[in-house]
Formats: structure tokens, C-alpha cells, sequence
């Protein structure tokens, strides 16, 4: 396998969502001091990390355990410290990346494998999705907390003024969602002056893989092949392009924003929206009207339930030289206590099962949380688990942006214009792969 990394190659992984690496040293022959890196986060979980270390240290003279939170207020800067500590080998113990670039530093030698510390019958606990997205060639090289979904949030006070049967989405299950053409009808009854039916835009970078793929699978073809070699005939399929013009008729009608105003759901400015799990302590706290949330649609004609997840997860580095304590903590720090806490805290599902049974889950019984728990314990695929994902990110998420922009100023949509955009992107992905990381 090719290790080596051009200089493209290091600014993507600079500019992506990603973690880093590690040194150890110990204050005496008897400690083992180990280091986490991870990104600065909100009061609440700042506080839990406190005191969970404390914790472990206390427990644990043995194994001193200490964190580094990474400022974000630039997006960038927690991906350029890592990026910069991979060239200068000045790296943590422990750092937390964000689940699709688990498959790009296991590829590279630059995080080793963790299966021993989680047994088959501790992995069982957790989501099979999480463990999907943290394995790379036969081998756990993450592990994490929590995890994320997506589904479909509407007004119901302004859907029953323009006559939509809110009882219906109400009454949806995992097994029967609304379906695409379903989406577009109320988006078009939905749209006024004042109101776009519906919003499909996260944001114009990662959010627009993460948020849109489940609608790929569901027409038939995911982006890249399941082994994660192949964007050639799957990005850029016949499936492919249906669902890409799908999406961008919705911009072309002006039933959706190609650049939405922030918050545009909770600002009453969209009639639904494709939202993320995080969304529902916003709008529990702020929201002045009646809201609900239902699965996310299927294509009409496979009827196939598909949603997407992933989250940051924690990995221990190649520099790390006590790989058996770091592990011990990963093993304490992802109990399903810590587990549960961590979830509360950050208002986000937790990744093992047995957390739902714990009290720092009870508001996941029902309501929005546990749909959106449903669907990742049902139908969840993550992102594809291939060294170049990045690098495919970046080239998908333009081609979108340069679609939905033709698609709104046109007010119509081409096909080919398309077809050729999703070339580009099979083309940047297969060049990297082949360059790197082919045999």
C-alpha cells in the first residue's frame, strides 16, 4: 500500500474533519502519562471531561490520563494542529477524529487497531453502525460515544394551514416514510413568499454528503463501492443522477434555498427540513411553534429506508508507547455509564444499547430522540469507510454546490450538466485512490 502523502493530499487533511496523534511521557519509572486531544466543546461537556478524568486518575495512579481541548472557534484549527503534528511526530496518545477519516489514518499507518480491548461481546453493545464506520480492513481502530442522525422536521402549525395532513406524518414508521415525490408535493404546497417548502442544504462542505446519501442508497447505487476502491459508475451513475436531479429540481421550483438562512427551520422560514438529532434540544428550547419529526424519505420506487450517521470517535496513535494503558482507559472511558453521561450531556444518542436503560437516557423513550434512535439501531449506513473520503468530500460537495447554483439561477435542471459534475468527482476520487492507495 502507498504511504506516502503529497502536498494536496496534507492540505486536505488539513482542511477536513479529522484528528491527530501523540507522545508520551512519564514523570516517573512507575506513571504511564497519557494525552487526549479533542475539540473544545460546550460548557456542559467541558465539565465532564473534568471530572471524568479526575475520576480515572484518582482510580488509576498507575495510568495519568490529561486533555488537551482544541480551540474551534476557526473551523480549521483543530485540523491544522493534527495535521502539522502527523509531520513533526509530536502527536497524542489519544485523539478523537470524526468517523469517516477513521478509514484515511488507519490507512496510513498513522492509528492502530483497538479490537483487542473491545471484545465481540462488549462490541455487540454498541450500534452497528458505529462499529461499521470505526472498522477498516477487518480491524477497530475507533471507538465512539455517540452518534448522529437525520430525518425529516415540519411545522405543523403552518403545514395545517396549507392543508397538509399533519395526522399523516404523524402516523409514519420506520417502515412506511414518506417517499421523495411525497416530499415534493408538500414542499409545493408549502412554498410562498414567505416560506420555502422544505431545506436539503446542511451546509455547502461535509453536510451535504452526510445529510443527502441515504437518498443515493435508496436509488440503488451508494457513492463509492462497498469495499471503498470504486466512484466510477457509482457517484456518477444512472442512480446517481436521478437523485442528484431529484434534489435539484427542488432548488430549480424554488422549493428549497441553495444558501439558507441560518436556522431557517426554527426562524420560520422553511415548512420542512432534512435536520440533524442535534436539532431537537434547539428547537425544544426555542421554538414558538408546534413541530414534529418523521423518517427519512424513501425513493418511490424501491421503497428502500436508508439514514445516515457517524460522529467523532477516539483513537489511540502509532506514537502512543503504552498502547495496553491507553486501551484500558478507552475500555473504562466507553463503559456504559460514560457512555450515557456523555450522551446527556451533549444531547446526542449514545452509541451503546445498553445506555437507553440507564437515567441519563430517559428523554430517548420517546418522542423525536427515539426516532431518531430507531433508525439508527434500524436502517443506518455510514459514510463510505474509504482512505479517500476526504478528497471525495471536498469534490462532491463542490459539484452539489455547483448544480443547486446552476439549477436556482436557471430555474430548471440539466441533465448532462450534470452527469458531467459527477464525472469530475468519480474522476478526483478514482486519481487519489489510485495514487495513494491502490495495491
Amino acid at each position: 500500500m502507498k504511504k506516502s502523502i503529497s502536498f494536496a493530499m496534507a492540505l486536505t487533511l488539513a482542511l477536513s474533519t479529522t484528528a491527530g496523534l501523540s507522545t508520551v511521557w512519564a514523570d516517573s519509572e512507575d506513571v504511564t502519562n497519557l494525552t487526549i486531544w479533542s475539540p473544545t466543546d460546550t460548557q456542559n461537556i467541558e465539565e465532564w471531561w473534568v471530572e471524568k478524568i479526575a475520576e480515572w486518575n484518582e482510580a488509576h495512579p498507575e495510568i495519568q490520563v490529561s486533555r488537551e481541548a482544541i480551540d474551534r472557534s476557526d473551523s480549521y484549527a483543530y485540523d491544522n494542529k493534527i495535521a502539522t503534528a502527523v509531520t513533526s511526530n509530536d502527536l497524542p496518545d489519544i485523539f478523537y477524529v470524526d468517523g469517516p477519516q477513521v478509514s484515511y489514518y488507519a490507512a496510513n499507518g498513522i492509528t492502530v487497531p483497538i479490537s483487542e480491548y473491545f471484545p465481540e461481546d462488549d462490541l455487540s453493545d454498541f450500534v452497528g453502525s458505529t462499529v461499521a464506520q470505526c472498522t477498516y480492513d477487518g480491524e477497530l481502530y475507533a471507538i465512539s460515544a455517540t452518534e448522529s442522525s437525520v430525518a425529516l422536521y415540519y411545522n405543523k402549525d403552518y403545514l395545517t394551514e396549507c392543508g397538509v395532513d399533519v395526522a399523516d406524518l404523524d402516523s409514519r414508521t420506520i417502515d412506511n416514510p414518506i417517499t421523495w415525490s411525497e416530499l415534493a408535493e408538500i414542499a409545493e404546497k408549502c412554498t410562498t413568499d414567505s416560506y420555502v417548502g422544505t431545506h436539503v442544504i446542511m451546509d455547502h462542505g461535509e453536510g451535504l454528503p452526510y445529510a443527502l446519501e441515504p437518498m443515493y442508497i435508496s436509488a440503488g447505487k451508494d457513492y463509492i463501492s462497498e469495499d471503498g476502491v470504486e466512484a466510477e459508475g457509482y457517484v456518477n451513475s444512472e442512480e446517481a443522477v436521478t437523485t442528484t436531479t431529484y434534489l435539484a429540481e427542488l432548488i430549480a421550483n424554488g422549493y428549497a434555498n441553495v444558501d439558507p438562512i441560518t436556522d431557517e427551520f426554527l426562524n420560520g422560514a422553511c415548512a420542512t427540513m432534512l435536520g440533524g438529532s442535534w436539532d431537537v434540544a434547539t428547537l425544544e428550547a426555542n421554538a414558538d411553534f408546534d413541530w414534529g419529526v418523521t423518517y427519512y424519505p424513501v425513493n418511490d420506487d424501491t421503497k428502500t429506508a436508508v439514514s445516515p450517521c457517524g460522529d467523532w470517535s477516539a483513537a489511540v496513535s502509532k506514537d502512543c508507547e503504552n498502547v495496553e494503558a491507553a486501551g484500558e482507559f478507552l475500555q473504562w472511558l466507553m463503559n456504559t455509564d460514560n457512555v450515557a453521561s456523555y450522551a446527556a450531556a451533549i444531547a446526542k444518542p449514545a452509541t451503546r444499547t445498553s445506555a437507553y436503560e440507564t437515567e441519563f437516557m430517559a428523554d430517548y423513550a420517546d418522542g423525536p430522540r427515539a426516532l431518531f434512535v430507531e433508525q439508527l439501531q434500524g436502517n443506518a449506513v455510514p459514510r463510505p469507510r474509504t482512505p479517500s473520503y476526504a478528497v471525495f468530500s471536498s469534490a462532491y460537495a463542490e459539484a452539489m454546490t455547483n448544480i443547486f447554483s446552476d439549477a436556482a439561477s436557471n430555474g430548471e435542471v440539466d441533465a448532462d450538466y450534470i452527469q458531467s459534475e459527477l464525472d469530475t468527482v468519480a474522476e478526483t476520487f478514482t486519481e487519489d485512490y489510485e495514487t495513494y492507495y491502490a495495491e
